[in-house]
């Protein structure tokens, strides 16, 4: 028991004394070398196999982040401005013209708009009902990729620990092998431990921040389209009063 503590205090103060000597290994290297360098050597430091798969899950987060940041760029457009026309053109009795504006216009508030054009002949809880299923459909679609982010924010520090994990095996390893307990033995171990999941927590941290904001995006959209179903039931209600 007493040789279990005094090991496992060891190995802390290993721990902290790596830590010391990575950060000013990093400051030195920045002022003589650059930010791409150090993460060029500390990539190289850390393993080269996991950090290809941590490096990995940052690219294909990015990927899908970029991919919805830009469909939901797409998407928006002026929602007041929009519905003016479209409340201008069905008070007019133009209702051709508010479909054809509903089909030339990008985004799932035209859409909306355009389902409920198509049933302005049937009774107002039908027109209501089939806007508020269709806006849960374009709601899903505006969703879409968001489930491989997630899982791509858990993966980067999972990928980050099991690192840790198989670095500190490596130094019991070496501990073994060695048969005696010696800070530069279990270095090696201990450095990859240690870069792998900062580099893990790291690109989580990275990826949390790109899907706050595409949610933030999202949340606005789907409060847009409601906006505009509400607009939208009241300018088809009101033309069916004029037209009875």
């Amino acid at each position: 028991m007493r040789t279990s503590i005094i090991t496992l205090l060891f190995l802390c103060f290993c721990t902290v004394g790596l830590a010391q000597g990575e950060a000013d290994l990093a400051a030195s290297l920045m002022e003589d070398e650059g930010l791409q360098q150090v993460l060029k050597t500390k990539f190289i430091e850390g393993n080269p196999a996991f950090m290809s798969l941590v490096a990995l899950t940052l690219i294909i987060g990015l990927a899908f982040c970029i991919e919805r940041i830009i469909y939901l760029t797409l998407s928006e457009i002026n929602v007041q401005k929009f519905m003016e026309q479209i409340d201008a053109k069905i008070e007019a009795g133009d209702i051709e013209g508010a479909k054809q504006q509903c089909r030339e216009t990008r985004g799932p508030v035209a859409s909306i708009c355009y389902q409920g054009l198509l049933r302005l002949n049937e009774k107002v809880e039908n027109i209501e009902r089939s806007i508020a299923s269709y806006g849960v459909v374009q709601a899903a679609h505006l969703e879409k990729g968001c489930s491989w982010i997630t899982l791509c924010i858990a993966m980067a520090p999972s990928l980050g620990f099991l690192g840790t994990v198989i670095g500190m095996v490596m130094a019991f390893d070496n501990i073994q092998m060695a048969g005696d307990l010696n800070a530069s033995i279990v270095a090696e171990g201990m450095k990859v431990a240690l870069i792998t999941t900062i580099f893990g927590i790291i690109v989580a941290l990275i990826l949390q921040l790109f899907y706050n904001y595409i949610l933030t995006r999202i949340d606005l959209l789907v409060s847009q389209m409601e906006e505009a179903g509400i607009m939208l039931m009241d300018a088809l209600t009101a033309h069916k009063e004029r037209k009875q």
